[in-house]
């Protein structure tokens, strides 16, 4: 898996906003070619969704406080829907501004103008494929969860903080419809480490595997689960990223990502890294320490995995 870039993503200007263009700056980058997202939007925007994202950006109008625009960054956000397409394609990794899992079909939130992961996945699905989708973001993925809600074409899985913006994804909200049993929202207490995390992660890896068979995996990748993140409160080390990668790789054929969050440029740099070690099969190379959850989390993280799988025990097998 390689990195997949452009010099284009840094045309959305924020300014001193947490999601800016510097959060690239520990990374050493090369400028790759990518297809042009912006026909990929029709997927799940309508023209007027658009017209409207596109309006603000010339005019540089915040779509919410926050989540800002500038002249560049419609160019930027077709962009990275371009470049996720195309790590679909090739096994890699869409390292993209603006991101996206926050954005539903109708509406912009959480620094995401389009999502940038669910349009792929939905390009996938509509070939005939199934997806499965790992979302390790500190925030729960509400635009990606929404989209795909009713569709037993994607299995949605998601750790995250909780409660935390933006506001849900407990262990109550499945799916509805056909779509019952496959969004599997998997909450962290603040303080959560590496440990329940990766036992989380394996559970429901397994029941992809073994059950699910999905054709693709894509992967939310969001750094700021990581412990030293000004953004969040969870206290993942990059630990729990390159095992991440080591699980996938051992268990799944077809495996791209798309960055979500990271606001600590220095760890940012380090857990991506991290990421494509594990997914490469390289040694993860670190002096930090992995993370054990204290008592009280680990009580709290068993309660709540305890009741997600009695709510998924009608749909999987555990």
């Amino acid at each position: 898996m390689e990195l997949l870039f452009n010099k284009v993503f840094l045309e959305h200007e924020t300014g001193n906003h947490p999601e800016n263009r510097h959060r690239f700056d520990n990374l050493t980058l090369t400028n790759s070619k990518l297809l042009d997202g912006e026909p990929y939007l029709e997927l799940i925007y309508s023209k007027e969704y658009q017209k409207i994202i596109r309006q603000a950006c010339i005019s540089s109008i915040p779509l919410d406080p926050d989540t800002l625009t500038s002249p560049g960054s419609y160019r930027a956000a077709c962009a990275a829907v371009g470049a996720v397409v195309q790590a679909s394609k090739e096994n890699n990794f869409a390292l993209v501004r603006p991101p996206g899992h926050h954005a539903n079909a109708t509406k912009p939130m959480g620094f995401c103008l389009f999502n940038n992961a669910a349009l792929a996945v939905k390009n996938l699905v509509n070939k005939g494929k199934k997806v499965f989708i790992v979302d390790f973001d500190c925030h729960y993925g509400n635009g990606t969860a929404d989209i795909f809600y009713d569709s037993d074409r994607v299995l949605y899985f998601s750790t995250h903080q909780f409660p935390f913006y933006p506001g849900n994804g407990s262990v109550q909200e499945i799916g509805a419809g056909e779509g019952k049993g496959f969004n599997i929202p998997m909450p962290l207490p603040a303080g959560a480490g590496d440990d329940v995390y990766l036992k989380a992660l394996d559970c429901f890896v397994t029941i992809a595997t073994d059950q699910f068979k999905p054709d693709y995996v894509c992967v939310s990748a969001g750094f700021d689960s990581h412990q030293n993140d000004p953004l969040g409160e969870l206290q993942f080390s990059i630990h729990a990223y390159h095992q991440t990668g080591i699980l996938l790789r051992k268990n799944f054929q077809n495996v791209f990502a798309v960055l979500e969050g990271g606001y600590n440029p220095e760890w940012l740099a380090k857990s991506v890294n991290a990421f494509l070690s594990g997914i490469n099969g390289k040694t993860l190379q670190s002096s930090e320490s992995a993370t054990k959850s204290g008592k009280l989390v680990a009580e709290e993280f068993e309660s709540n995995f305890r009741t997600l799988k009695d709510n998924l025990e009608e749909y999987w097998k555990f």
